[in-house]
């Protein structure tokens, strides 16, 4: 019978010893500055957030 993690808090200790994905540093996501020079010649800056693509957003580095 299998055991539900989930409600138990149990987990895999083998993911402790997975590495960090070198893409994000981790963190899962992609932080992407960027800038835009308006009509009137001002400078928009933006932080585009989005999930990352080498790991799928869990922050462990892929299984090779």
């Amino acid at each position: 019978m299998a055991i539900n993690t989930e409600k138990t808090g149990a987990f895999d200790a083998r993911s402790l010893q997975q590495g960090r994905c070198p893409a994000c540093g981790g963190l899962g996501e992609l932080r992407i500055d960027s800038e835009n020079i308006t009509e009137d010649f001002e400078v928009e800056k933006q932080t585009v957030i989005t999930q990352c693509t080498a790991c799928n957003g869990t922050g462990m580095a892929p299984a090779r």
